[in-house]
Formats: structure tokens, sequence, C-alpha cells
């Protein structure tokens, strides 16, 4: 437990009404902290060190960044020190001041070569403090996902059509060829496929066409017409398309080619047209994950690339690959345009389109439910991925509450 009353090095009373802001860059510790020792309130910067000495050791003596603090918060007072005005300040030594078994239990975590740190115990703790845990964990992750997102709305001008084509377009290429589906979505302007969603062919000319996969030597009738609308296209609209090397198909199973997945992109925007309107106008979690059941059109069912037929097999959308749209693509970016436009209902959809889409079986989700933490939906996976690498790899113990409840012995 901690002590009911702390008093200074030199014996005064001292009551922390605020801690402060932990600085997170370069100087103290603690900004803005309300500490009052003996009758007297101070407001200014904490810094916390292991022992006294530290202060010289990391220099502080001669920095004046460090000339306003008005505590010095230590494990152990091991040494008298001063800033670079020569003044001494207020020191507060705890190390008598709580119980020794917290540090025990903190010692055993960060010394632990376990998966996650509190591997053994994580399992025992209720179910309550996860799923309140796995929430907060959530939303960090969908604000962090933010960052990337808000990048490439400034990068297209504040048009969220446009970035939410090429968002979606990226993930269409999944992590083998989603850079040059990205570049794919930066050549083609979707104003210009919107226009003429109504068309397929005109569609499929246009991504097939700027894919560069549109070659002259082609045999079949399918690709040749729409490599005759594409140079009508691009002549009209003077585009250029990407780099046909950058696309691979070696090592993919036939229906993750590239060839596959921008027929059945083009076949999403034939059907619905303004994709990120319907994102915003769809109600029903249900009826996004229907709109994202699409298939090529007819000239795959026996081809996985141009001119090379095969047995009949329709090639739609599959499963997993909506659930990964879902994820990484549409429940992300309904939540960070509800935060940007402060609709808050949007960002709710954006929750509840994730609980209702399947959790993920990645390695992570997998060594979790192997502890005894099973993910229920892809709003928990999602969750236990964010957990693990930024509070496990790390050892943030410390701002985890499953942490907490270990380090207290709960």
């Amino acid at each position: 437990m901690f002590a009911e009353r702390l008093y200074t090095q030199t014996g005064e009373p001292l009551y922390i009404q605020h801690p402060g802001q932990e600085n997170h860059d370069a100087g103290p510790d603690y900004f803005a902290a309300r500490i009052r020792i003996g009758t007297t309130l101070w407001v200014g910067n904490v810094e916390i060190h292991t022992r006294s000495s530290h202060w010289l050791l990391h220099g502080h003596q001669n920095d004046p960044a460090y000339d306003n603090i008005i505590l010095h918060v230590v494990y152990e007072h091991d040494q008298e020190i001063s800033n670079s005005r020569g003044e001494v300040f207020q020191v507060l030594e705890v190390k008598d001041n709580f119980d020794s078994g917290l540090l025990l239990n903190y010692e055993k975590l960060q010394s632990s070569r376990a998966w996650v740190p509190c591997e053994r115990q994580v399992a025992s703790v209720a179910g309550l403090v996860w799923n309140n845990w796995l929430n907060r964990l959530l939303v960090e992750r969908l604000e962090r996902k933010s960052e990337e997102v808000l990048h490439f709305l400034e990068y297209f001008g504040n048009d969220w059509d446009q970035t939410f084509f090429f968002l979606l377009a990226r993930n269409f290429g999944f992590k083998v060829n989603a850079s040059p589906f990205g570049l794919l979505a930066q050549r083609t302007p979707f104003t210009l496929l919107a226009r003429n969603r109504d068309n397929l062919t005109i569609v499929e000319a246009l991504l097939f066409g700027q894919a560069a996969l549109l070659g002259e030597d082609l045999e079949d009738l399918y690709p040749r017409t729409l490599l005759k609308e594409y140079r009508h296209q691009a002549a009209k609209h003077n585009l250029n398309p990407v780099d046909r090397g950058l696309w691979k198909f070696a090592r993919l199973r036939p229906l993750n080619f590239p060839s596959i997945r921008i027929a059945q992109f083009a076949m999403l925007i034939h059907q619905s047209g303004h994709l990120f309107r319907n994102l915003l106008e769809t109600r029903k979690p249900d009826d996004i994950q229907r709109q994202l059941r699409v298939k090529a059109s007819p000239y795959w069912d026996e081809h996985y690339v141009f001119d090379r037929k095969t047995a009949p097999r329709e090639k739609p959308l599959g499963k997993d690959a909506i659930n990964n749209i879902i994820i990484n693509s549409l429940a992300p970016v309904l939540f960070i345009y509800g935060r940007q436009n402060m609709r808050q209902v949007l960002c709710d959809k954006a929750i509840d389109l994730l609980q209702t889409t399947p959790a993920e079986n990645n390695e992570i989700i997998r060594k979790w439910n192997s502890i005894g933490v099973r993910a229920q939906h892809a709003a928990d996976s999602q969750a236990l991925i964010e957990c693990k690498k930024y509070y496990c790899n790390p050892k943030h113990c410390l701002h985890c509450p499953i942490g907490h409840l270990i380090l207290k012995g709960g």
C-alpha cells in the first residue's frame, strides 16, 4: 500500500494535486504539475530517476531546460543535486512509501521472456476487465491508422472519394501487389471511372489499360476490345499507365493474380458506383458486406490471365478477402471520417462493422488464443494486435490495466 502521507527529504509534508502532463520528448518527464509542499502550492516540472545521482549522469545540471523543476522524484536519494543555476530543489524518495511487492511483480514482468510478459497470469483476468481494455485498444488502433489516411487525404486535395478509392485499391492488391494497385489508383481518376460505371467494358478497359496489362500481342476478342477502348480513353484524358513490370504473379495462387483482382475491383465499381458515399449511407453491416460480394466478369470464368483458357470456374471475391478489406479499409476510413466531421454515428457504425466481421486468423491471434485470450470478432482481433505491438512487445505494463491487476497481485 502507498503511504498515507508523503514528505520531502527536508521533512516537509507533500501533497500532489495534479501529476502534470507526461512528456514523451526531450526535457523533464512531466510538465505543469501542481504540488503543495508545506503551505506553498508549486506549479512546474517534475523529473524522475531511479537515483538522485542519475541527474548528474544525464547532464541535467548543465541544461537550463531542467531549471524549472519543482520536485525530483527518486527511488533512492543518494546525492544532493542542483540545477544549472546552482539551485537545490525538493526531493521525494519513494522506496519506503509503497508496497515492495509491487516492485517485485513489476521486475518479474520486465524480465519475462514469454511471448507476452503476463502470459502465465493473463487468462485469470476477469472478462469485464478484458472487454473494457479491448474497447479502448480498438479505438487506439483506429486512431493510429488515421495518420496514414489523413496523409493521403491531404495528398489528394481533401477528396474523400479519391482517397477511399486509393486505399481500397491498395487493399485489393493485398500484401504482394499493394504498391502497384495503389499506383494504379493514383494514375486513374476515380471521377472518370464513376462517370462510366454503368459500362463495365469501359471500367475494365481503364483499369487494365492503366495497369499496362493490355499488350499489342493479345489474341482474344475480349482483351482486344478493351485495348481499343483504352486507347480512346487514354488519348481523350491523357492517361499514363503504370509500369507493367511492377505486377507480381510469381508464387501467387491463381485466384490472387492481379488480373483477377483488377477484374473483381472493376466489377465492384460497376455495381457500386460511388464507393465512399455508399459506405457512408449504408446502414447495416450486412449490407456493406453484401456490396463486396462481387465476382469477375464472365471472360474470367475460363481465364486467370489473358489468352490462356482454363477449366470453367467463377472468380468471386472470397470471404477472407472481403473481411480483410472491411478490417483494413472500410472500417478505418468510416471511423476517421466520422471523427473528422464530428459524426459519432459513423464511428459507431465502423465499430459495429468490425464486431460483425470474423476475427482474423493470423499468427498473433492464434498465439493469443493459445494462452486463453480469444478474439470473438475482428474488433477483438484488431485490439489484440494493438496490445501485442504497442504494449506487450515494449513491455509497457504500467500503461495496461491487465498489467495493473497483475502488479497488484490481482
